[in-house]
C-alpha cells in the first residue's frame, strides 16, 4: 500500500470487498453488454446491433472500452477467469467499429487500451495486439502536422472541427506510446509527445486550469480560439477536463520521463486540490454558479487516479498531500455517492456528461471504472492499463 495508516488500510480493504461483491453479480448480469449508463437500475447496451456505421452513440461510442477494462481489473484482483471471458466478449464486439470505420475518431485510445491492449498485456493474445495496433494507426492518422495536434471529433452538424483538439485526448495518446514500445517504431511516440507539448501551451493556463476545446488553424497552425465545451462557459474550469489533464500529463510522464509533463500534471493537480469543496463533492465546473448545483462524481474518480500516480513520482515529503486529496475524494464517493446494493447495476450515481447536458446526476460507466482503478492503485499491486 502507498503509505496508508491503519484506518485508511481498513477503509480500503472494506471498499475492495464491496467492489468485489458487487462486480461478482453485475458482471454475470451484463456479461454480453457494453454498458454506458443504467435505465431504471439496469445497464443499457451500446453494443447492441446497429447497422448504421456512422452511429457514434452505439457501438462506436467513446466509452465502450471501460466495461472491458473493469473486467480486466477484476481478473487481476481476483484471478477469476470469468472476468477475462467477459472482457473478451466486449473486445470482440468492437470489431464492428473497424468494419464500419466512419464512426471512429480520436477516442480509439479510450476504446482499445482497456480492452485489446489490456488483453495483450495479460495473455499475449495475437489478435488483441493486431486490434490495438490498428487502432493506434487510426489515431496517428489524425495528427495535424501544421498545428502539432491530434484532431478531435469528425465533422459535426453545425461546426467545422478540422482544427479542433480537446484535453480529453491526453488519455488517448498512451495508445501511441504503447505502439512505439511494442513495435520499436518511434513515430507513434513522436506524435504523442508533439500533441502533449502542444497541449501544455495551448490548453493549460498559468493557474493550472485548462481549456476543454482549442481550435487551431488546420492549414497553417496556431490557436484560433478556445471553447467552453462541456463546461460552464469559455474560460471556465470543467472539472472532468481538469481531471483528464491532471491524469493525462502523468501518463505522458510515465511513458517518457519528460519532467515538464510531471510539472504540468502537478500544476493542474494543485489547482484541482485547491478547489475541492469541504464536502469533497466535485461540481461539473469549478467556476459554475452556485445554483443550479450540478455535480460530477466521475471527475473525482479520474482525478484521484492522477493524484495517486503523482504521489508515486514525487519525493516522500510531497506525496502525502496528493494521497490525502485522493483519499478525500474516494472516501466521499465510497461513503455517500455509491449504490452498493442490487437495486442498480452501477456504482457511482452522480455523473454529469456536461454542464448543459439534458440530464444530470446519473450513472456513467467510466465513473465506476476510474473509481475501481483508483482504489486498486491504493492497494499497490494494480494492473496499469494506460
Amino acid at each position: 500500500m502507498i503509505g496508508l495508516n491503519a484506518n485508511d488500510k481498513e477503509w480500503l480493504s472494506g471498499v475492495i470487498g464491496k467492489i468485489t461483491a458487487k462486480m461478482d453479480w453485475v458482471s454475470e448480469k451484463s456479461r454480453n453488454k457494453i454498458p454506458y449508463t443504467t435505465v431504471e437500475g439496469t445497464h443499457d447496451d451500446r453494443g447492441a446491433d446497429n447497422p448504421t456505421g456512422t452511429d457514434t452513440d452505439g457501438i462506436n461510442w467513446w466509452t465502450n472500452g471501460f466495461w472491458g477494462g473493469m473486467m480486466w481489473l477484476m481478473h487481476h484482483e481476483t484471478g477469476n477467469e470469468k472476468y477475462k471471458d467477459i472482457a473478451q466478449i466486449s473486445e470482440g464486439l468492437l470489431d464492428r467499429c473497424f468494419e464500419q470505420f466512419y464512426g471512429l475518431h480520436h477516442d480509439v485510445g479510450f476504446m482499445w487500451l482497456p480492452t485489446s491492449v489490456a488483453n495483450y498485456k495479460v495473455t499475449k493474445n495475437a489478435e488483441s495486439r493486431k486490434r490495438a495496433l490498428h487502432a493506434a494507426n487510426l489515431l496517428a492518422g489524425r495528427f495535424n502536422l501544421a498545428g502539432g495536434f491530434i484532431r478531435a471529433w469528425n465533422d459535426l452538424e453545425k461546426s467545422d472541427t478540422r482544427g479542433w483538439a480537446i484535453i480529453d485526448c491526453m488519455l488517448n495518446i498512451p495508445l501511441l506510446y504503447w505502439a512505439s514500445e511494442e513495435t520499436g517504431d518511434p513515430r507513434f511516440k513522436q506524435i504523442a509527445m508533439k500533441h502533449a507539448d502542444t497541449a501544455m501551451t495551448a490548453f493549460v493556463r498559468p493557474d493550472g486550469s485548462v481549456n476543454h476545446i482549442v481550435e487551431f488553424d488546420p492549414f497553417g497552425g496556431g490557436v484560433v480560439k478556445t471553447y467552453g465545451g462541456q463546461g460552464y462557459e469559455e474560460g471556465s474550469s470543467w472539472t472532468r477536463g481538469q481531471a483528464w489533464g491532471l491524469y493525462g500529463f502523468m501518463m505522458s510522464y510515465i511513458h517518457t520521463g519528460k519532467p515538464e509533463y510531471l510539472d504540468t500534471a502537478k500544476r493542474i493537480a494543485h489547482y484541482f486540490m485547491a478547489n475541492i469543496p469541504e464536502s469533497g463533492i466535485i461540481p461539473v465546473d469549478f467556476r459554475q454558479p452556485k445554483e443550479p448545483r450540478r455535480e460530477d462524481d466521475t471527475a473525482a474518480a479520474i482525478a484521484a487516479c492522477g493524484l495517486i500516480e503523482i504521489a508515486k513520482a514525487v519525493g516522500p515529503f510531497e506525496k502525502d498531500a496528493y494521497i490525502d486529496a485522493a483519499l478525500k475524494l474516494l472516501k466521499t464517493l465510497g461513503e455517500s455517492r455509491i449504490d452498493w446494493t442490487r437495486d442498480s447495476d452501477c456504482m457511482l450515481r452522480y455523473g454529469s456528461g456536461a454542464y448543459y447536458a439534458k440530464a444530470h446526476h446519473h450513472p456513467i460507466i467510466y465513473g465506476d471504472y476510474y473509481f475501481m482503478e483508483a482504489v486498486f492503485k491504493l492497494k499497490g499491486d494494480d494492473l496499469y492499463l494506460w
